[in-house]
């Protein structure tokens, strides 16, 4: 499902925290969020998600979702936002409970997003049981259950480890390769981002503003962070965000 950010804008009280955003969001690509902590990515994601509106402007879908998707809209958290006594299927049957669904078309749908996120030999265990990596895998097969049009993802790999990091991207890859996905992933990581975005922008310190949008064409699974390329798109990154991220950790400091 294509989206279209059109002339965002909106305030907490006389706080601007994002001012005139126009973004295009394509189908079966992803757009990565990269800028200064407190820009607003979070906000926009949540607004772009129907959970906040804006005082200005709006999210225009350009077609319809497919007819298969349960959730045209489904989110994935930084947190994984497992409950801790269901075991990793019934974390993901939670997603399908509010659906009209037959038994077996929910037995099918959970047992194919565990086969897809490598998942099945672990369908009875509960969170407590899990490492943070495996926590983000029954988030990520939980949103695929319900075959949503866009994806929305806050952070998700923020809260794991370098090494787990990159595994979870590489499993990323590995979804996108077998079946492309729309998504939005906020991120701090620009490594997350060249390695992820085929569409990345560049938000400006509060007031966030589109600064610049950087496109990536080397297909997912060909990228490496080694790749010259990748690290001449991530150096582009961090030269357009440097200064204002810098002045944006000291503020934070300062409070």
């Amino acid at each position: 499902m294509h989206l279209r950010v059109e002339n965002l804008t909106h305030s907490y009280g006389e706080l601007t925290v994002l001012d005139d955003i126009t973004l295009d969001i394509p189908t079966g690509r992803i757009l990565c969020l990269v800028g200064p902590s407190g820009c607003g990515k979070s906000t926009l994601l949540r607004m772009i998600g129907g959970l906040e509106q804006p005082d200005q402007g709006g999210v225009v879908a350009l077609d319809e979702p497919p007819e298969s998707s349960l959730n045209p809209l489904t989110y994935i958290f930084q947190d994984f936002a497992l409950l801790p006594w269901r075991s990793v299927a019934g974390n993901v049957a939670l997603a399908l409970e509010h659906h009209a669904l037959s038994p077996n078309e929910r037995d099918t749908i959970i047992a194919d997003v565990l086969a897809r996120t490598r998942l099945t030999d672990f369908a009875d265990a509960v969170p407590r049981q899990l490492s943070g990596g495996m926590k983000q895998r029954v988030a990520i097969a939980r949103a695929l259950a319900v075959r949503p049009a866009v994806m929305l993802m806050d952070e998700p790999l923020s809260a794991l480890d370098a090494q787990t990091r990159e595994l979870l991207m590489d499993d990323l890859v590995g979804l996108f390769e077998r079946t492309p996905f729309t998504a939005v992933y906020v991120t701090h990581n620009l490594d997350e981002a060249v390695r992820l975005g085929h569409r990345i922008a560049i938000l400006s310190r509060r007031p966030g503003r589109v600064r610049e949008i950087v496109e990536i064409d080397t297909p997912l699974p060909e990228r490496s962070l080694t790749d010259p390329a990748l690290a001449a798109a991530r150096e582009k990154l961090w030269n357009a965000m440097r200064r204002e991220a810098m002045e944006a950790d000291l503020e934070l400091a300062d409070a």
